[in-house]
């Protein structure tokens, strides 16, 4: 199938099987992978935000095409991920005897099924004690995550957060003394470089493929998610390694052997590997799980501004003296930019130290800071070079870290049901749970969308306010030696009971 300009397929790299695909969308095509549509720093300081994970090796001398050191460094610290869904299907009875005998309802009457729903990916163990870095998109919507070592040992893995916007994900298995891949600095790879690609394409264990960097800071158009409401940070490594479907979330490493990328995509016309590949640069990888392991969510630092390309277009346009950068369409009130001094037609060349030639090289700059953070700006103003001290702030126009509160931290949006919708579900009382967050405490505890909640610890709720107080009521009374736990009873729309217990102490 081919785009107006001809392009082929962006392909998120899962192998799965079934009958649904998990792990391929289009390039400049409307239809989107769900799972990816629905749903990127290196040092420690004294407030625990920015952590190395371990320690960073010394780089030793090898030749070009010798791969040897960084193959035996790296193939045991990557594993395989397997996403286990669990989906219903309606089963269409044809034989109204086999009916009568063995009990179905009735000739032609469908009965709602489940069956397992596999998908397949890879993941870096990038700490001794079990914390495993992964695609979104590996795990999205999973009911149950299976982690395979190299060593062909298995541990049942729960997933601690999750950042759509860089797709990376942090996985936790219980397990002490595992192999680690140390992080390295994206920062410092250039075009050209040997890097290796080390995962488990269409499942074949611990395979490692190399290439060269073919460009860094690569947008590749995945557009936006979290229903448009925010854009996708990409900041791409882009190399010919091979990677095919499996490879997601796997380790680009560097001839040292240390991580500098996660592979994400590949640019496919066929789903398989075709030239080109993309991975998370370990510096963005680095800040999104160190915030995961501390705050359950990203602390995102923005400038506050709308900003375009500078094209030759818009140089004429607009009379720019700056042929290449980032132009400020837009300043916003009492944001970070503006109460710097920065203004509309500046075009930002430089952040600190690091030259910006395009939108990538600046989302790549920002995604690695966090609010409170102070950042040297520098703009081409009219054909003079002004620098500005800017105070980041982040997406509620503060500097405060951000934490969910109250009923936000279930990772759950609610619904009052109408009484025919009631009476669909055949309940008296309820709340339809209408989404869940990926890493949310739904989300840990099991529980899907259009599940209808009718108690919470025996207490009927029928409203999304009835919940908030059974919620107040347990966090304000937790003591010491006891955490606090919904337990939660209620039906999905196939008519079956379902029980679940929400740890509330994570």
């Amino acid at each position: 199938m081919k785009t107006k300009q001809s392009l082929g397929l962006l392909a998120v790299m899962v192998a799965v099987s079934g009958i649904t695909a998990m792990g391929t969308y289009k390039v400049m095509e409307k239809q989107t992978v769900r799972d990816l549509a629905d749903s990127f720093v290196l040092q420690n300081d004294s407030n625990s935000r920015l952590v190395q994970f371990s320690p960073v090796a010394n780089r030793t001398s090898v030749t070009d095409n010798d791969f040897t050191q960084a193959a035996e460094k790296t193939v045991n610290a990557v594993v395989g991920v397997k996403n286990v869904q669990m989906v219903q299907q309606q089963y269409q009875s044809m034989d109204p005897f086999f009916d009568f005998f063995f009990g179905n309802r009735g000739y032609g009457q469908q009965q709602p099924q489940q069956r397992a729903r596999e998908g397949y990916g890879s993941g870096v163990i990038i700490s001794a004690d079990g914390y495993i870095v992964t695609n979104n998109h590996v795990i999205a919507n999973a009911d149950q995550l299976t982690v395979t070592l190299n060593d062909q040992r298995q541990f049942e893995a729960t997933l601690v957060g999750t950042d759509p916007t860089t797709d990376i994900a942090l996985l936790k298995v219980d397990a002490k003394d595992l192999p680690t891949i140390p992080f390295g600095e994206s920062d410092n790879l250039k075009v050209g470089e040997w890097v290796l690609a080390v995962g488990n394409p269409f499942m074949l264990n611990s395979t490692v493929t190399a290439g060269i960097v073919s460009a860094k800071a690569r947008q590749i158009g995945m557009g936006q998610r979290n229903n448009g409401s925010q854009m996708n940070i990409e900041s791409f490594i882009q190399t010919d390694a091979a990677v095919n479907p499996g490879n997601s979330g796997g380790a680009l490493v560097n001839t040292a052997g240390e991580l500098v990328g996660i592979n994400t995509a590949i640019y496919s016309e066929t789903g398989n590997y075709a030239g080109y590949s993309f991975a998370v640069p370990s510096s963005i990888v680095n800040k999104v799980v160190a915030d995961l392991r501390q705050y359950g969510q990203v602390q995102r630092a923005v400038l506050g501004i709308q900003i375009r390309e500078v094209t030759p277009e818009l140089v004429e346009k607009e009379e720019l003296k700056e042929t290449e950068g980032v132009y400020v369409a837009e300043v916003l009130d009492d944001g970070a930019a503006a109460e710097a001094g920065i203004k509309q037609g500046d075009v930002i060349t430089n952040i600190d130290k690091t030259r910006i030639k395009n939108f990538g090289v600046l989302q790549g700059e920002l995604a690695r800071h966090t609010p409170g953070e102070k950042v040297q700006v520098t703009v081409d103003r009219k054909g003079n070079a002004k620098t500005f001290t800017v105070t980041l702030k982040n997406s509620q126009g503060n500097t405060e870290m951000l934490t969910k509160k109250g009923i936000d931290a279930l990772g759950a949006k609610f619904q009052t049901l109408s009484a025919k919708e009631l009476q669909k579900y055949g309940v008296r009382k309820g709340v339809l749970v209408k989404s869940v967050e990926q890493g949310g405490a739904f989300a840990r505890a099991g529980i899907h969308e259009k599940f209808v909640i009718v108690k919470i610890n025996d207490t009927v709720v029928n409203s999304d306010k009835e919940i908030e107080s059974v919620y107040n009521d347990l966090t304000t009374r937790r003591s010491a030696d006891q955490d606090p736990v919904m337990f939660i009873v209620g039906v999905y729309p196939n008519g079956r009971a379902a029980y679940y217990a929400v740890d509330l102490s994570k």
